[in-house]
């Protein structure tokens, strides 16, 4: 058989549909495990999804990775597109007795439209995110304390005189918090140590030379998307339209998922009377819990 047999044929077609469908899988887990990090409250879970964050975008076999799962959903949504093509032409006229609803689910007849749906989920999703991650437009990872300081002396009793001053801290990757910015509440007077460039990079403004890299701070960003403000609080008025596409695109994906997952099992040949019942209910489990985890987040975060 030919190679061009091997990628035209919808057999092939429907083997790399169910190979690359599984690999998302996969991927679907991963990121779910990350993304839980979000429940998480305060400085500390603020750090811990930053980090996850850095890791993701740093660590080399997480970045072939990610190249693999990029090309994955492109070629998994080609691939079902132009499956559903050829399917098409294959019955340009419809059977006089059209009785799908007895030979295949509802998601079966449905999974280019419900693929294209999650397409269009996943593309506002990689710009509102993982664009602004990779290319820019997310602040450096920085807290701000109210400190009790010293900032001279009394010249009659020679005894220091201390003044609440906010200092801000960047988080670099090495762990340590370093104060970067001195403002007095009183006169709106500031100092700062460090100056940024290229978005991450710290250096020293006295020496000039490099002291550290910062965090992105992707956790805000999310936060933001779904209703908080920089201090976590306040809600965005535009918030509900975005928890009610994200929501709506879970929905989508776990009614893809309640049919891809036992049908790429199937597509391959992995049938077995004692296992397929087994991988059909792991099968209903995981399409209705892993979207549905997904979903609480951004709703976890609005009305926390």
């Amino acid at each position: 058989m030919s190679k061009s047999v091997l990628l035209k044929s919808s057999i092939a077609k429907k083997y790399w549909m169910a190979f690359t469908g599984l690999f998302l899988c996969l991927f679907l887990v991963g990121h779910l495990i990350g993304n839980l990090q979000l429940f998480a409250g305060g400085e500390e879970g603020r750090r811990a999804f930053n980090e996850y964050a850095y890791f993701m975008q740093h660590n080399p076999l997480i970045k072939v990775m990610s190249y693999v799962t990029y090309l994955s959903i492109l070629f998994h949504a080609i691939d079902g597109i132009l499956l559903a093509f050829q399917n098409k032409k294959a019955r340009p006229i419809q059977y006089a007795m059209d009785n799908a609803a007895s030979n295949s689910s509802s998601a079966s007849r449905k999974m280019a439209i419900l693929g294209s749906i999650i397409l269009i989920f996943i593309a506002t999703h990689m710009v509102n995110f993982w664009a602004k991650m990779h290319f820019g437009g997310l602040q450096l990872h920085t807290t701000t304390k109210t400190v009790n300081m010293p900032i001279g002396q009394n010249p009659q009793t020679g005894e220091y005189v201390n003044e609440d001053i906010e200092v801000s801290y960047i988080l670099s990757i090495k762990g340590e918090y370093l104060d970067h910015k001195y403002k007095n509440p009183k006169t709106g007077e500031t100092q700062e140590r460090y100056d940024i460039k290229h978005e991450t990079m710290v250096y020293d403004k006295s020496s000039k030379l490099k002291v550290s890299e910062g965090y992105k701070d992707l956790h805000t960003a999310v936060m933001t998307f779904f209703g908080k403000d920089a201090q976590g609080q306040k809600k965005n008025q535009y918030a509900l339209i975005a928890i009610l596409f994200y929501t709506l695109s879970m929905a989508v994906l776990s009614f893809h998922l309640l049919h891809g997952f036992a049908a790429a099992f199937q597509t391959l040949g992995l049938r077995h009377p004692r296992y397929t019942p087994l991988i059909k209910m792991f099968g209903i489990i995981f399409a209705i819990v892993v979207p549905a985890l997904f979903a609480l987040i951004p709703l976890y975060i609005f009305i926390s």
